[in-house]
């Protein structure tokens, strides 16, 4: 096959890795062409996935790369075109003028037919790899195979780059360091690879240098990751904190105000108090100035009657005696003042009793206002976080589970059996891990739902990315979409992560609730028996996630219960207080 030269570009033949002319061109399945050796060593610095270097696909598994024949057919061709570029020589060694060339419609040289044609028979080796031969006699007299990497050349249509660097050299050959050998990790030199480095894993130290600048580009942006989200929970933290601190200056305000009146009702209850203690002073004084006035009266006319009698006692005129004597000669009608006494009020006494009780009271209120504050924050949020708001009608979905999970006609229940079902292997269904995703799946709010599991010895249960990989062997961590606590062996529970977290529980639950808060990233696992929280994790939901569930396998009988989803009403209220 035969192309134009003004449709040969090297760019659209450069491996975006090692920036050099294909060598052994493989396509991956994005569309994307690489060198077999650089996406190989590229995806085997990637511990988990394999992504595309240039569109960032995320590949389930490894694919198979296949060599595009036609592509290495059309850079092979444009190495022999970019090499015959070179200006001729003749025969005593002085440069020959190359016809003129024509700049063809994309930039590059247009030669004519003749001209190709000679340009093909003239085609001779670089000087480059003239030298490379002269250094290593032992291997051409041999006719050993050169590694890969000894016939890489760097093409243009000006002409041929070796690609060597003109920077270090090697202290012991005196030639450029322009080879890195992967098992010892370090730069060598062509004799180097022949001699003490014979048998290493060798390559151009160009190509090793961007293969890990491509990984430390990934690197880069895992890491603006952990930045960015770190940077959002600082943003995050800094609302809450404002959010606290606009609910505490709040509460400040209404307590001084509600304390302002307080005072002021006790200030209006101690001017009534007082104004009841002043009318019952008055109205003892008023029965006292009666009582007074009345026996003063009294004395007055005491007073006259006696003086009367003394003038009586001395009159010497018997006539005149005789007929006044009548009227002084018994007491006068006078009041019995011996019962009459002025006696307190009826309020007098008692106002200060109450007052003095009412304050006592009050002072020990006021003590245990800051317990009773406390225990109704709790109570408030308690009442607040009710479960059963969120809770969730779940069911299992078949078309995901393993061929051994024996799931029940509603959907509700799944059990794990000795022999593979026949059921078709979809995408969606697990082929090595006995589990099952849940319906429906959600992207946003809050969701509960709890599952009773009994007595079994071994069981996993939470939550579930859209994107995991269903395939082969799970690592099971949040970094992969699984969010799942487990039971190990009667009494281990276990929260899956990288480094996964073993939990202590006095009491084994029968029924565990999920709960999910999707914007917080948070799912938590609770006691539904107890209503006692058993595990929280925070992290970051990036898709649609599903329940998870796994009855684990049967072990001899001993975990043969299956799992059972509790009906949506039946959820119960976690932190609710009793009432």
């Amino acid at each position: 096959m035969s192309l134009p030269a003004e449709f040969l570009s090297e760019e659209q033949l450069s491996c975006s890795i090692c920036l050099d002319i294909f060598i052994n061109p493989v396509s991956t399945p994005c569309g994307h062409s690489f060198c077999l050796g650089c996406i190989t060593s590229y995806w085997e610095g990637q511990s988990k996935t394999c992504l595309c270097p240039l569109c960032k696909e995320n590949f389930r598994k490894r694919p198979e790369l296949h060599i595009n024949h036609t592509l290495k057919e059309i850079t092979e061709q444009f190495k022999r075109m970019a090499e015959t570029s070179v200006s001729p020589r003749n025969v005593s060694g002085d440069s020959v003028a190359a016809p003129p060339k024509v700049v063809g419609p994309f930039g590059l040289p247009e030669y004519s037919e003749q001209l190709m044609k000679e340009i093909k028979n003239r085609f001779h080796r670089s000087p480059s790899s003239e030298r490379l031969s002269s250094q290593q006699p032992s291997a051409a007299s041999n006719d050993a195979p050169s590694p890969s990497w000894m016939n890489k050349r760097c093409y243009s249509m000006s002409g041929t780059n070796g690609g060597g660097s003109d920077g270090q050299q090697c202290p012991t050959h005196r030639k450029c360091l322009e080879l890195f050998c992967k098992t010892d990790q370090s730069c060598i030199c062509t004799v180097c690879a022949e001699t003490e480095h014979h048998g290493h894993s060798v390559g151009p130290a160009k190509r090793e240098m961007n293969i890990k600048k491509s990984q430390l580009r990934i690197m880069e942006v895992e890491f603006q990751g952990l930045i960015t989200v770190r940077e959002k929970k600082i943003e995050e933290i800094k609302a809450s904190l404002t959010e606290i601190q606009s609910i505490a200056d709040q509460e400040v305000a209404g307590t001084v105000s509600m304390f302002g009146e307080l005072m002021s009702a006790v200030e209006r209850s101690q001017a009534e108090l007082l104004e009841v203690v002043e009318m019952g002073r008055r109205a003892a004084e008023l029965r006292s100035q009666a009582f007074i006035r009345d026996l003063e009266m009294e004395i007055a006319d005491l007073r006259k009657r006696n003086s009367n009698l003394s003038q009586l006692a001395q009159s010497q005129d018997h006539f005149t005696f005789f007929k006044t004597y009548p009227a002084y000669s018994s007491l006068p009608a006078t009041k019995n003042w011996t019962d009459v006494a002025l006696t307190p009020d009826p309020t007098a006494g008692a106002v200060l009793r109450n007052v003095t009780q009412v304050v006592r009271e009050i002072q020990e209120s006021m003590k245990k206002l800051p317990e009773i504050c406390l225990h109704t924050e709790n109570s408030l949020e308690s009442k607040i976080w009710r479960l059963q708001e969120y809770a969730m009608d779940v069911t299992l979905d078949r078309e995901s589970a393993h061929p051994r999970l024996i799931i029940s006609e509603d959907g509700k229940q799944v059990r794990c059996s000795d022999r593979y079902q026949n059921v078709p292997d979809t995408p969606e269904r697990f082929d090595r891990v006995v589990c099952v995703l849940g319906r429906p799946g959600f992207s946003s709010g809050r969701h509960y739902w709890t599952v009773q599991v009994g007595v079994k010895t071994d069981w996993d249960l939470g939550v579930a990315s859209h994107f995991i990989n269903r395939k082969g062997k799970i690592a099971a961590n949040p970094a992969n979409g699984f969010w799942f606590l487990s039971l190990r062996d009667k009494h281990e529970y276990i929260f899956r992560a990288d480094q996964s977290t073993t939990i202590s529980l006095q009491q084994k639950p029968q029924t565990i609730g999920v709960f999910v808060d999707y914007e917080k990233g948070q799912v938590s696992f609770y006691n539904a028996d107890t209503r006692s929280l058993i595990f929280t994790f925070t992290g970051t939901f990036a898709s649609i996630v599903y329940p998870f569930f796994s009855p684990c396998t049967n072990k001899s009988g001993k975990n043969e219960t299956p799992l059972i989803i509790c009906p949506a009403g039946s959820a119960d209220r976690i932190w609710e207080t009793e009432k």
